[in-house]
């Protein structure tokens, strides 16, 4: 049996509009995204059963059943493997840990249906595509950007919550639909839906340090490696990283 070893990138949501809302409840988006160093490690091996292991940092919490979203990406291109996933990327911090195990079996089972792939999780046709990208639709509309000339240093500040994306969303509906001062309309009702992210945001300006919310959260950004983060957040994963294209 043939087996392989990939890495599954990060991904980041540098900056999100909301530009609608489908009859079905979806909301609409116009974000640019991008592929950090950050990664999962995907172990795929050729079988005529499918299987899933997890282990990591971060296994602790995400389901190895059918529900989990590399084996729903199986399913969706009708192939069987075992796969082991080694979860580097933190679950719930909104950096597409899932979408991209899920990206990585897909584009190891050559499956190259954008929209069907988003129906299965919105980050998932941008972690297909990956590098650096403006996203539109509920996610399946992938359009690559120019790759920048060098990487670019990012600091990660990943508090110790957990944001539901749903829940974020649907305080947004319940706000009217804001449009937000900076550069992500879904950071007002983050922070109105999740309170704690709010006053993390305040700790992290408090530093001088003008942050930006990874999409739905809870990761908060900077750009550039900022090494005093760690000593004055030691209650928080600050993670160095880089920009894959």
């Amino acid at each position: 049996m043939s087996s392989v070893e990939l890495i599954a990138p990060a991904k980041l949501t540098l900056s999100l509009r909301i530009t609608g809302v489908r009859s079905d409840g979806y909301h609409l988006i116009d974000a640019e995204m991008v592929s950090v160093a950050l990664s999962d490690t995907v172990r795929i091996t050729e079988s005529s059963n499918t299987s899933l292991q997890i282990s990591g940092p971060f296994a602790e919490g995400v389901p190895n059943d059918s529900s989990n979203i590399a084996l729903r990406a199986l399913a969706l291109a009708n192939r069987t493997a075992a796969v082991e996933i080694v979860k580097n990327i933190p679950h719930g911090g909104g950096l597409g840990g899932g979408s991209t195990d899920a990206a990585t079996v897909l584009r190891w089972a050559g499956y190259t249906d954008l929209d069907s792939a988003s129906r299965i999780g919105a980050d998932v046709p941008f972690c297909m595509v990956g590098g650096r990208a403006r996203v539109r639709g509920i996610g399946e509309i992938v359009e690559p950007l120019p790759a920048n000339s060098q990487s670019l240093p990012l600091t990660l500040i990943v508090p110790p919550l957990q944001v539901s994306t749903p829940v974020v969303y649907k305080t947004w509906d319940d706000l009217g639909g804001p449009a937000s001062d900076g550069v992500n309309d879904l950071e007002p009702a983050a922070c109105a839906a999740y309170p704690d992210l709010g006053r993390w945001r305040s700790r992290i300006k408090a530093l001088g340090i003008e942050p930006i919310l990874a999409g739905s959260g809870a990761t908060w950004f900077v750009h550039g490696h900022i090494n005093d983060i760690a000593k004055a957040l030691p209650d928080a994963r600050v993670y160095f990283t880089d920009t894959l294209a």
